[in-house]
């Protein structure tokens, strides 16, 4: 017998049409590839978007074609990821960052019809065009102009498109599981994979991501997501956001320090997200600034460890509360969150700040647990001390890659991360490295990321990479890649002392090398292959 309740489909469309029945009002801000800045609200968001779905539906794409966008942060990106899912077609969000080779090989594969770019993304769209056969309309989102015109002629523009419609429109309904959105992700071996989402699995996201345990979004907060919506949908935050009735501010492509401290503290921003790297040049632009960055309250770290002098800075000095997270494409991708529970409220600050390092536990909605290295089905125990092999399962995770017919679950249903991690009895993940950037040396395992944290905690360095070198005797052994800061004069010997009392001896790094950056991905994580690449053999 089934229960006697209504049921409608979880649809993208619905958290759009919820924002803009109950917070029409409630202010987005949008920075221009110009630099302008344009504020605008969920009331008229939902308009374009309506608009915006009529249009393409004008352009003969159909139910289930798939829609690139190329784009930054910003409200006609924002207007036009949910006019297409909403009417039914599927949002490929493309990361600018990528070779052209990638570029082409994710359009092609996605058998993309249509790709809406910024301008500033016009000599890549011109440079692969010939390679792209599929793509049919190339939709610009900003205003009409005759030099993109001349560049590429049959350019068809955002704002025409939408003027010529008007916002009576109804969303269609279909099967919640039908696909909604796609993202590539490059941390696998050979061609980037596809991760195909559904509606379901999208506004389930939205509804874990937004509780009290996982990111605590109301509509109370004024949220900027640094994390650019190429990146696994800004970490779903314009879903959340629309979900909550939050304003969001979208920062365009300025994600330098400078231009986010303004943007915090003109729109007294409560919240933010972004990576490390991200984090680390606010600091440095807040300080610069002599901003307090009174409204943040609490920022978002995930990518990568937020070492723990980063930690301590937002806490210490900016009285902002720092939320650890874990995820990844795959997962759309909230795997954990780092919220304290009542019991924790007893902890001292010390003991506090040690458990804000790690990961956070799962919402509900997402099973994780380890199994061993060696044997692959053993589970571990969740003590706190045991690592293992990091596997994940829930509502809101991949069954199987876009378009490739083998499964890569378990013979029991569970997602190999490539992470290795602890859990404690509380379900605490606590990461201790990537599986491809553990070290071995000696039979003994070195976490990278233990060494790149103490490396960070000192004053004079901005950042540190930790690559597993090769070596004569020990098979391989860590060696430091470190960015000074600005008028530094601290030695490699001296970087090298700074871990006597941090950690065992015979894991301290055998060389230091500095460098003047460090290569970062397009969503800000270190290239650790190419400084593998370039550093591997330095021991040798």
């Amino acid at each position: 017998m089934h229960g006697r309740m209504m049921f409608q489909p979880l649809l993208i469309s619905s958290l759009l049409e919820h924002a803009a029945e109950f917070h029409k009002d409630t202010l987005i801000v949008s920075k221009n590839t110009d630099g302008s800045l344009y504020e605008t609200n969920w009331g008229d968001v939902s308009d374009n978007a309506k608009r915006g779905a009529k249009a393409l539906n004008e352009l003969k794409l159909i139910h289930g074609d798939c829609i690139a966008t190329l784009a930054w942060n910003n409200h006609r990106h924002l207007e036009a990821w949910y006019a297409i899912s909403g009417s039914g077609l599927i949002c490929h969000t493309i990361n600018p960052r990528l070779f052209p080779e990638q570029l082409i090989f994710i359009i092609n594969d996605a058998q993309d019809k249509a790709i809406i770019f910024d301008k500033t993304f016009l000599p890549l769209i011109t440079g692969i065009k010939a390679h792209i056969p599929l793509v049919q309309h190339f939709i610009c989102l900003d205003a009409p102009d005759e030099k993109i015109r001349q560049a590429l002629p049959e350019v068809l523009f955002y704002d025409d498109l939408i003027a010529g419609q008007t916002a009576e429109y109804t969303w269609p309904e279909f099967d919640e599981t039908t696909a909604s959105s796609l993202c590539y992700t490059s941390g696998t071996t050979g061609n980037p994979k596809g991760a195909l989402y559904s509606h379901r699995s999208t506004v389930l996201h939205s509804l874990a991501a937004s509780l009290p345990d996982s990111l605590n979004l109301s509509a109370k907060d004024i949220i900027l997501p640094v994390v650019p919506m190429f990146h696994v949908h800004a970490w779903g935050t314009p879903y959340a956001a629309a979900m909550v009735g939050a304003s969001i501010i979208l920062p365009g492509p300025g994600l330098d320090g400078e231009s986010l401290v303004k943007l915090i503290d003109q729109y007294e921003v409560t919240v933010a997200l972004g990576v490390p790297t991200i984090w680390q040049s606010l600091l440095v632009a807040a300080k610069a600034m002599n901003s307090s960055l009174t409204s943040l309250k609490r920022n978002v770290i995930g990518g990568s460890a937020c070492p723990p002098s980063m930690l301590a800075t937002f806490r210490d000095v900016y009285d902002c509360e720092t939320i650890h997270a874990w995820g990844m494409t795959e997962a759309s991708p909230l795997g954990t969150a780092n919220q304290f529970k009542a019991k924790h409220k007893q902890l001292s600050q010390d003991q506090q700040a040690k458990l804000r390092l790690s990961q956070g536990r799962p919402p509900f909605g997402v099973s994780i647990r380890l199994v061993s290295e060696e044997r692959g089905t053993d589970l571990v125990p969740h003590d706190g001390e045991t690592i293992g092999n990091l596997q994940i399962k829930g509502h809101w995770i991949v069954d199987k890659y876009f378009g490739q017919s083998d499964s890569p679950l378990t013979s029991d249903g569970w997602f190999d991360t490539g992470d290795i991690a602890s859990i404690d009895a509380d379900g605490y993940l606590h990461i201790s490295d990537r599986a491809k950037d553990l070290i071995k040396s000696g039979g003994e395992w070195i976490s990278s990321v233990e060494l790149e944290n103490i490396a960070m905690g000192h004053p004079e360095i901005a950042m540190a990479a930790v690559i597993a070198a090769q070596h004569p005797k020990w098979d391989e052994r860590p060696v430091l890649i470190a960015v000074k800061h600005p008028d530094s004069q601290i030695t490699e010997q001296q970087l090298m002392d700074y871990y006597a009392d941090k950690i065992a001896k015979w894991q301290t790094p055998d060389k230091v090398i500095f460098v003047d950056a460090i290569p970062l991905s397009g969503t800000g994580k270190m290239l650790k292959r190419k400084l593998r690449e370039e550093y591997g053999h330095v021991l040798m």
